[in-house]
């Protein structure tokens, strides 16, 4: 039986474009015209669906393609106890577009029991077998305390947990009963998607979200802090990635800058056993920054776009593989592309047969690189 631990030779992050019928459900659901029940049943048969094309593309890591979520990081968050769904005045203002209002908000004590997350892992671990395993993604530590202090949501937090320190352990403690608990129901390997790195690359949007009220290497130690203190304790055979992006919505952007700024901290220090990195354009700057990973971490090279249906040129790509392990052995390497092809339901601009497609470039050139 082949090891199935994440990352593998060719993979992917894990959202995959809404089908029609699924949207259609999920709307008719928020009109009140169909039951929870009704909304689940769609659900069920569309990621079934999901998983058969998975195997049939021939890869190794089986998800849900977050079907059952409105955003990548959002839902995660609202199945915590202490805290609720919430309409913001604005979005998040990306390249050219803001993307829809909702985000999170405490309303006590945060804690992570009974997360709905733990049962839709269990759907799609049904349909492991010898050639592949079941990847559960969900929204990192830090990305959780950067939204509860996003606008007016800062006052509230502030309000309820007056000693930031206290939200922190509470945060972490949190994460890692659902950790726990995904363990317990067979889960061997989680990825943390995790923004809020790829907007610290961002010198703007740190001059803008920041001034002067604390230091970058502040800011950067706090969340490497909460993000390694939800995986204290992790069983020894549980795999736990973690995904930086600058952000993917209807194929638009956030943010840009090259991992430098981040990189002592994120690659040499936090406790994951590989990091899915975006790098399909220059706004990821180049791989020097790859340095800092610590010695045998591994390296997923999303050196495809989800953003674009346009392939990319295979013999070019394979150049930047062999460019990349200049700072990590090849066969640390491995690839992916950049992003899911839907963070948030609208998805990104691309047809199904496109996503298909880019998924089966990975492929084929991961097996000429790797073999």
């Amino acid at each position: 039986m082949a090891d199935l631990h994440s990352p593998f030779r060719y993979d992917y992050v894990g959202s995959f474009l809404r089908p029609e019928n699924l949207k259609k459900a999920r709307a008719d659901y928020k009109a009140g015209k169909i039951s929870a029940e009704e909304l689940k049943q769609v659900e069920d048969e569309e990621i079934t669906k999901l998983v058969e094309k998975q195997k049939k593309a021939g890869y190794s890591v089986i998800t849900d393609g977050e079907f059952r979520r409105s955003y990548w990081h959002l839902d995660f968050m609202w199945g915590f106890q202490g805290l609720q769904e919430v309409e913001l005045d604005h979005g998040y203002f990306f390249h050219g577009e803001e993307t829809t209002h909702g985000s999170v908000r405490v309303t006590g004590k945060i804690s992570g029991e009974n997360h709905p997350f733990v049962e839709h892992f269990k759907f799609v671990k049904q349909f492991e077998d010898e050639n592949t395993v079941a990847k559960q993604t969900f929204p990192a530590p830090a990305q959780l305390l950067a939204e509860l202090y996003r606008e007016d949501n800062g006052k509230i937090t502030d309000s309820i947990y007056p000693d930031q320190e206290q939200l922190i352990q509470d945060i972490a403690a949190a994460y890692r009963t659902v950790i726990q608990d995904l363990y317990k129901a067979g889960c061997r390997n989680i990825q943390l998607d995790d923004c809020t790195w790829g907007m610290f690359c961002d010198k703007l949007y740190w001059i803008a979200r920041q001034g002067d009220d604390t230091s970058f290497e502040a800011e950067a130690e706090k969340y490497l802090r909460i993000n390694n203190l939800a995986l204290e304790g992790k069983p020894d055979d549980l795999t736990i990635t973690t995904h930086v992006c600058r952000g993917n919505y209807h194929s638009t952007w956030a943010s840009s800058g090259g991992y430098a700024p981040v990189a002592p901290f994120l690659f040499a220090n936090e406790n994951v056993d590989a990091f899915y990195l975006e790098f399909d354009d220059e706004r990821s700057g180049n791989f020097e920054p790859l340095k800092y990973i610590a010695d045998g971490k591994k390296v997923v090279l999303g050196l495809i776009t989800t953003k674009s249906p346009k392939l990319e040129d295979k013999q070019a790509v394979i150049a930047r593989i062999h460019e990349a392990a200049k700072y990590v052995p090849l066969d640390h390497l491995y690839l992916s592309p950049q992003c899911g092809f839907a963070s948030c339901e609208i998805g990104n601009k691309l047809t199904d047969a496109d996503q298909w497609a880019k998924l089966a470039l990975v492929k084929e050139i991961a097996e000429e690189v790797w073999g």
